[in-house]
């Protein structure tokens, strides 16, 4: 197991930056791993660049329905600058807030500084494949009551907080069928992902955390009984050097967490308060050498019953002392019919999250 974490991080050093460039894997230079349902989806397609929409048909957990902009056009992002009071064609903002759905993709390699919040609307696509895409230095997405959203393959770093914004890398507010995947995410003003406001239906998988204090935050707050039908499925990911705590925390939902890679958190890896479900499986903890922090979980809150909640912990593994403490009645997660998908054993994650993070993805080629 030792030499399957050496060959992940020496796959993460041949990139030239430390930061960004990791995200990026270099595909099928592991013949060895293992694909997880995800990627084996659609990801042995040397074609993708022709049926795009295809990626719809991939998600898994609680946001399996999710369209996205399948049944619309493709939009095409030619510039990366930014007018919110008049966005023009051609630019990620101007596809965003169309009435109808998009299927956004970008010309080419771009640097996008927003000047405000980027408020997407329902039934669009956000897909990174072919393009080395960043959203930096200003603020960030929202997706605010809408609904089938896919965000794939680009890069979010260094959020700013704005007049009616919070810095958070993604927001996901009374809002459903969303999908995050192959993204990476890394050193926001508040948090990377926060889905709140009885938001639910959602998949976050084979993204890439890194260098954050806040990470993922599931549920708005111990008072807003409404977060008690979200359901959030976090899977494939991997949670990387530099993260502190909120892998995910979760407030009343259910959630899933399955087969992602905890490198050496700071403070707590799945944590909750106001009586959350958590269904913790095939997870690969790897604790840092503070004896403080070897514990998987923390339960927050005031005048609960701990020992009743339903934490539940399957095939997950642990090292370096790391220990998960479950709690209340086993339990599974409610998928319905098709949301299901098979989770490994914790010991294959290596293998399964190795290309977590925007994919090197180039037109007639495997990505």
């Amino acid at each position: 197991m030792a030499s399957l974490v050496l060959t992940f991080s020496l796959l993460l050093a041949t990139f030239s930056s430390p930061l960004v460039e990791a995200a990026y894997s270099n595909g099928y230079t592991l013949p060895t791993a293992s694909l997880n349902p995800i990627d084996s989806c659609r990801r042995r397609n040397p074609n993708w660049a022709s049926n795009r929409q295809a990626l719809a048909h991939c998600a898994v957990g609680f946001g399996k329905s999710t369209i996205g902009g399948k049944q619309g056009r493709i939009y095409v992002v030619t510039s990366p600058s930014d007018s919110p009071g008049s966005p023009k064609p051609g630019t990620l903002r101007y596809g965003v807030i169309q009435p109808t759905p998009l299927w956004i993709t970008f010309a080419s390699d771009m640097v996008i500084v927003l000047q405000r919040v980027l408020m997407v609307s329902s039934y669009k696509t956000i897909d990174g494949r072919g393009a080395r895409v960043e959203i930096r230095n200003g603020p960030c997405i929202m997706i605010h009551r809408a609904s089938h959203v896919i965000i794939h393959g680009i890069s979010i770093h260094d959020c700013k907080k704005e007049k009616g914004g919070d810095g958070d890398a993604i927001t996901v507010f009374q809002s459903s069928h969303i999908w995050i995947d192959h993204c990476y995410l890394s050193r926001c003003q508040d948090g990377l992902i926060d889905v709140i406001h009885s938001s639910t239906a959602v998949t976050i998988s084979n993204n890439y955390f890194t260098q954050h204090d806040k990470v993922v935050l599931l549920g708005h707050d111990d008072s807003y009984v409404d977060d008690k039908k979200m359901r959030v499925t976090v899977a494939f990911n991997y949670f990387g050097p530099g993260l502190i705590e909120r892998m995910p925390r979760i407030r009343r939902g259910y959630v899933h967490v399955a087969n992602n890679w905890y490198e050496k958190w700071q403070m707590y890896a799945i944590g909750g308060s106001a009586d959350p479900i958590i269904f913790s499986e095939g997870n690969y903890f790897v604790a840092s050498k503070n004896p403080a922090t070897k514990q998987v979980t923390k339960r927050m809150g005031v005048g609960y019953d701990f020992k009743k909640w339903k934490w539940s912990t399957s095939k997950d593994v642990f090292f370096n002392g790391a220990f998960f403490i479950p709690s209340g009645v086993a339990v599974r997660p409610p998928y319905k019919l098709g949301e299901s998908f098979p989770v490994s054993h914790g010991s294959l994650v290596p293998s399964l999250v190795y290309s977590a993070g925007p994919l090197r993805c180039v037109p007639g080629k495997i990505c």
